[in-house]
This record gives structure tokens, C-alpha cells and sequence, in this order.
């Protein structure tokens, strides 16, 4: 079973940069699609990106293209989510997922979350 515990976040002013972690433990991590998703105040929870088990495929959220990319370390046993140019629209909670669908995209198909971390951007 794996363990997912996301870091990194904090307060970012407009046009920052950001990388978060999603560190996980077990030994099965290479046999999970991780997905990122954010949740505002008062808002649904969304999806943002996902990487694929091999880590050599990942799919974003039309929101978030071009400014969010997701890399992945199965030697480390993390993930990463780096978000660059940031906007007050995407101050968040993020949170990490495990699923084992390889094109999971809806909340409700990842089984394992993470706690997730504040990121908070200032314009």
C-alpha cells in the first residue's frame, strides 16, 4: 500500500515559481498513475495534471497548460508538480493522488490521497 505526503508549498507573489512534492512509500509506486488536483475555498475539487506509471506521459487540465508540468522519480519514490508563472487564480490546496487507472482523470478513481499543501499566490 502507498503512503503519499505532498510539500513545497507556501505564499508566491504573481509570476513565481513553485515546485511541490508528492514523496511516497511502498513498494508498489511504480504501479500507480499519480494525479495532482487543487481544491480553492468554497470550490470543487479539479483536476490538474497526471503523469503516467512510467512517468514518460502526462496529460494537464486546459487551465493549467503550458504553465504546470509534472515529473516523476520512481528511484525517489516522488513526483513532482512545478508551476511556474503563477496566478492568484491558482491559489489552492493540492493534492497528490495514486490511482490505477491509467487515464483517470475524476476524483472518485484515485484511492489514495495525500494531505495536501497550501499554495497561496499574492498579485
Amino acid at each position: 500500500q502507498v503512503q503519499l505526503v505532498e510539500s513545497g508549498g507556501g505564499l508566491v507573489q504573481a509570476g513565481g515559481s513553485l515546485r511541490l512534492s508528492c514523496a511516497a512509500s511502498g513498494r508498489t509506486f511504480s504501479s500507480y498513475a499519480i494525479g495532482w488536483f487543487r481544491q480553492a475555498p468554497g470550490k470543487e475539487r479539479e483536476f490538474v495534471g497526471r503523469s503516467s506509471r512510467v512517468g514518460d506521459s502526462t496529460s494537464y487540465s486546459d487551465s493549467v497548460k503550458g504553465r504546470f508540468t509534472i515529473s516523476r522519480d520512481n528511484a525517489k519514490n516522488t513526483v513532482y508538480l512545478t508551476i511556474n508563472s503563477l496566478k492568484p487564480e491558482d491559489t489552492a490546496v493540492y493534492y497528490c493522488a495514486a490511482s490505477m487507472s491509467p487515464v483517470a482523470t475524476a476524483p472518485e478513481l484515485y484511492a489514495l490521497w495525500g494531505q495536501g499543501t497550501q499554495v497561496t499566490v499574492s498579485s
